[in-house]
């Protein structure tokens, strides 16, 4: 019944889903009301022998039809507009020295500040807030190396009160402020490179978990990669109390479909954060696309931000990022090499 189905059945069938993903390739005319359309419009379905379609608003004008208020067929379409805005409302946060209201937000958008918390937490994957928390965030990491003392970098990273900053201190910085200023020199990581069928694997971890986990030809790449990611930390090697969280590691890679129970320590900005759960939302021996995590986390438009999060994932197979497949369902894109993301994806599909 489908191959019969004329372009202009389509088109209806698109026009009374209300099929947004439609926009801008067809707009629809009503004779009885003397306006045009988007394929998406919210306004009452018509009748179908009121309907004409038009290539573009210009032959809808031709024709003599005016723009729907509602819908506004001659503006990008409302996803495009929404995005804009919050990508407007993103910028303000980042030049605000301190986080603007929800209502200076709003208003400056345009709308009432509960469709605007709606819009921005749909577009962006957080709230407004969550946001400007994970900018403070961010910008405090910076500051710390740089200001003259711990108090001044949390005023310049928009914290207005020290007992405010110090509360959430651990969670922005996954330590004491002092800790981390010094590089994290008084955090100890215990290490230990194994050997597993895909090659050397790295394990690491802090009092709070596992904080990485490599793979690679070369261990003493590895190490140094560790090194260089954790600054001036006491490592600690040949602990062989540490050998049983190693063993954990060494069965995930060589059983990679039947979980873990490792505990992890993971750290990375809000983005990477939302990434890195949703690959770990993706079923052992299944693949997603970098598009599907977008979608999956709210940013449809961020394939390109999701990819360079997977990439920057510390922690191989625990965090499936080899899970995650181009559309055409190429491997290419795993951070430790294609050969070793097809052997885990084989495993997995094998049990």
């Amino acid at each position: 019944m489908l191959a019969n189905m004329t372009e202009d059945d389509r088109r209806w069938a698109a026009v009374m889903a209300r099929d947004a993903a439609q926009d801008g390739a067809f707009f629809y005319s009503v004779r009885t009301t003397g306006v045009f359309c988007r394929p998406s419009c919210g306004a009452r379905l018509p009748l179908r022998a009121n309907v004409a379609f038009h290539e573009s608003p210009k032959a809808a004008r031709a024709a003599g039809f005016r723009p729907c208020k509602r819908c506004r067929p001659e503006e990008p379409p409302r996803a495009e507009r929404e995005a804009a805005m919050v990508a407007r409302a993103c910028r303000m946060i980042e030049a605000a020295e301190s986080p603007p209201s929800l209502a200076d937000l709003a208003l400056v958008a345009g709308l009432s500040p509960h469709h605007f918390h709606r819009v921005f937490k749909a577009v962006a994957g957080l709230t407004p807030k969550a946001y400007a928390d994970a900018q403070r965030a961010e910008k405090l990491r910076e500051t710390l190396g740089e200001a003259g003392s711990v108090t001044e970098a949390f005023y310049d990273a928009g914290f207005n009160s020290s007992g405010r900053f110090y509360e959430r201190s651990q969670a922005v910085l996954g330590m004491t402020p002092g800790r981390f200023r010094s590089g994290g020199e008084a955090s100890t990581i215990r290490f230990a490179v194994a050997e597993t069928s895909l090659g050397a694997l790295l394990v690491a971890a802090t009092a709070a978990g596992v904080c990485a986990l490599l793979l690679g030809d070369d261990p003493e790449v590895l190490v140094q990669e560790l090194q260089d990611r954790f600054g001036r930390a006491t490592l600690v090697g040949d602990d062989p109390a540490f050998d049983a969280l190693v063993a954990k590691a060494v069965g995930l890679v060589e059983h990679p479909s039947q979980g873990h129970g490792l505990p992890l320590d993971v750290r990375g900005t809000a983005f990477q954060q939302k990434v890195w759960q949703a690959l770990r939302d993706i079923p052992a021996g299944k693949t997603a696309a970098y598009a599907d995590i977008a979608r999956a986390i709210g940013r449809p438009t961020a394939v390109r931000a999701v990819a360079q999060a997977c990439g920057a994932n510390p922690l191989a197979v625990a965090i499936p990022c080899h899970r995650v497949v181009r559309t055409d369902g190429d491997l290419s894109g795993y951070r430790w090499g294609v050969e070793r993301k097809r052997v885990l994806l084989e495993r997995e599909r094998a049990a």
